[in-house]
């Protein structure tokens, strides 16, 4: 079976979500960003898997459901500490972040059978989940991290090492206020969508979650 790993950031005022500020403050940023991680780790928690690892930058709150080990993210640039994440698994691995609150264990159930990698490309140009039948961090050391082309250059890289890659769904990650309410949308029953029902953004302004604004029209890096 597969190793499932969510590389994330404990939900902390000022260290996470912060283009979402405005509209919203530090701290419903924060709410909205463990709302989020909650939601990612249960849909973990629910499929299938021979380990699930959470690869943290901090310390592991109430938000974190039982059957996880719970390993420190490296330090360096995102490159590195994806590259890092892989090199805990011998097997099948698949990644993804916190951003994707509408993830479902179908999603996540991941089968090498036809493959060698899994790629699962985000809106914004990025990617919200990786996957590796063998994992080697060298496939992802180098690739430019929160660009337009974050994905294309890491699905290009596994293309030139000769493997076989099956594209997932694509999905929107969580960025700007637009984003949130378009994934509320999608996942409406999830903590997230809750969480969003209950943050009354500080001010209107030009990233107004009602979508009228600029946060509508632009793009989001992972």
């Amino acid at each position: 079976m597969t190793t499932l790993l969510v590389i994330a950031k404990e939900p902390l005022p000022g260290r996470v979500k912060t283009r979402l500020t405005p509209p919203f403050s530090p701290r419903q940023a924060a709410a909205l960003a463990e709302a989020s991680l909650a939601d990612t780790l249960h849909a973990v928690a629910a499929t299938p898997a021979s380990r699930r690892l959470l690869v943290l930058d901090g310390r592991p709150g109430p938000w974190l459901p039982p059957g996880f080990e719970v390993v420190r993210q490296c330090a360096g640039p995102l490159d590195e500490r994806l590259a890092d994440a892989f090199a805990h698994c011998a097997g099948p691995a698949l990644l993804i972040g916190m951003d994707t609150p509408q993830v479902t264990p179908a999603l996540l159930a991941a089968d090498f059978a036809d493959c060698d990698a899994l790629f699962g490309p985000a809106e914004d140009g990025g990617f919200w989940a990786l996957g590796l039948a063998e994992p080697d961090p060298d496939l992802l050391r180098g690739v430019p991290m929160s660009t337009p082309v974050t994905g294309a250059v890491q699905r290009e890289r596994l293309i030139a090492a000769g493997l076989r890659v099956r594209d997932l769904p694509r999905l929107r990650d969580v960025d700007t206020a637009a984003d949130a309410e378009a994934v509320a949308a999608l996942a409406p029953h999830g903590r997230f969508a809750a969480r969003l029902a209950r943050c009354a953004p500080t001010a209107a302004g030009p990233e107004s979650p009602s979508g009228t604004g600029s946060a509508a029209r632009s793009g989001t890096r992972r």
